[in-house]
């Protein structure tokens, strides 16, 4: 395959510059960050499943497992964080499970599932903002 060497730096300037927003962010939008990437993740999934794309199912659906395991689940604090770190593991270890049931199933409900189970979640963090106050009605 051939390719130019304006697209080499423009692929290299583009991976600059999201390294740069994650070395630059807040540990609140990091957080932000894996949300979105998860949902996009999910998103594209749930198309590939639709579209009968096996290896695009597989490769969005390793992703979001890897942002559920190695990002939002590794990133609690079971001490500090008590109860509610303890539900939102089990709620991130429950989303493992349906999705690894939903790729090898093809099974585009349980995408939706898991899309719907941790929307709310990740509302309640965008919601909370990056000073731990809601943003509503403050």
């Amino acid at each position: 395959m051939f390719s130019s060497p304006g697209f080499n730096r423009a692929n290299a300037y583009r991976q600059v510059g999201a390294h740069s927003g994650v070395e630059n962010a807040s540990p609140h939008a990091l957080i932000q960050m894996l949300f979105d990437g998860l949902f996009q993740s999910l998103n594209a999934a749930r198309g590939a499943i639709q579209r009968g794309e096996v290896e695009e199912k597989g490769r969005h659906l390793g992703k979001a497992v890897r942002i559920l395991q190695e990002g939002l689940a590794a990133g609690l604090d079971l001490e500090k964080g008590g109860e509610l770190a303890g539900n939102l593991k089990l709620l991130y270890d429950y989303s493992v499970k349906q999705l690894t049931h939903a790729n090898v199933h093809n099974d585009v409900g349980l995408v939706e599932e898991v899309i719907g189970v941790l929307q709310p979640v990740a509302q309640g963090w965008k919601e909370i903002g990056p000073e731990g106050n809601t943003t509503a009605g403050a």
